[in-house]
């Protein structure tokens, strides 16, 4: 059987099926250094990872006989495709599956933040309300969604919030044929905004662009939502901005060093964090495993791959 290296956690259903058709050697990111790459990198013919983690082009060189990198997730950001072509290497990825629960949590933490729901659930639980009324929260009906990202994801999140509002705009490198207002850039998207939702792929292009000049045109009255990747928003600018009331709020699914938050962000009282489960509910995360794993078949057997990226 073939031999994977499988740095990343799957659904326990396609670990199973994982299993039984490829030898499998576990290891997470910090051991690949050059000790064991010695050990055990000529035996890799396969990776198995998340896109929160990629594979450095380092450990791609040291890996001979690797003929794919099947990404357990939508994002490629972290795999230097340009090394993969040139090494013959297959890039594959999970798109579509994940779509629903992606822009499903956009909503969520949308309505979380603006509701204050974590915060009146702490009221509850605390004993709270038998002494008085929680503070007024913000209403979601009728604002100005900003979908930054009008890809699939965007898309979606789009389609969801319209159920709330007819006013949805977005930026995007591509003009599409859509019933929404097109923004150039990011900037004059928020100035449009009372909600600014990031669903764009994350890229050289898109690496902190969303940052103090956005914060200020969303202004203190609007909020930022991320459910993309935690490399788009500048970390430092979105929480200064937030600690001088240039911002309202923000609820984020993503940071720029996972897992690692910044304790301003936690500690405040507008923000609402989640640790990076857009895509994670057992039907989604089954539907990943098998489309994965389908990836992987396919280039073993010299089938037509799935989702190939590269």
């Amino acid at each position: 059987m073939p031999k994977l290296l499988q740095i990343t956690a799957i659904h326990p259903d396609a670990q199973a099926r994982l299993a039984a058709g490829y030898e499998l050697i576990h290891a997470e990111l910090p051991q690949l250094d050059a000790d064991w790459l010695a050990r055990h990198g000529s035996d890799v013919e396969g990776v198995v990872t998340g896109g929160h983690l990629g594979l450095p082009a380092g450990v791609m060189t040291a890996l001979p006989r690797l003929r794919v990198i099947a990404i357990n997730g939508v994002g490629f950001d972290k795999v230097d495709l340009d090394l993969a072509r040139s090494r013959g290497v297959r890039v594959t990825n999970t798109p579509d599956v994940l779509t629903d629960d992606v822009a499903d949590l956009a909503v969520g933490l949308t309505l979380a933040l603006l509701r204050r729901l974590p915060q009146a659930d702490a009221y509850v639980r605390a004993g709270r309300w038998l002494s008085a009324e929680m503070p007024l929260a913000t209403k979601l009906t009728g604002k100005r969604i900003g979908i930054f990202g009008l890809g699939r994801i965007g898309r979606a999140a789009a389609r969801r919030f319209g159920g709330f509002t007819d006013q949805i705009a977005y930026a995007d490198v591509v003009r599409y044929d859509v019933p929404f207002a097109w923004h150039p850039d990011p900037v004059s998207l928020a100035g449009a905004s009372d909600v600014l939702v990031i669903c764009a792929a994350a890229s050289a292009d898109t690496r902190r662009i969303i940052g103090a000049p956005v914060f200020d045109a969303l202004g203190p009255s609007g909020v930022l939502v991320n459910v993309a990747r935690g490399s788009i928003v500048d970390e430092s600018a979105l929480v200064a901005a937030l600690q001088a009331g240039r911002l309202g709020g923000a609820a984020l699914d993503v940071f720029e060093d996972e897992p690692n938050v910044p304790a301003a962000l936690v500690g405040m009282d507008n923000v609402v964090v989640t640790p990076h489960i857009a895509s994670a509910t057992n039907e989604t995360r089954r539907a990943m495993g098998d489309l994965m794993i389908d990836n992987i078949d396919a280039v073993f057997s010299g089938a037509r791959i799935p989702t190939a990226v590269v």
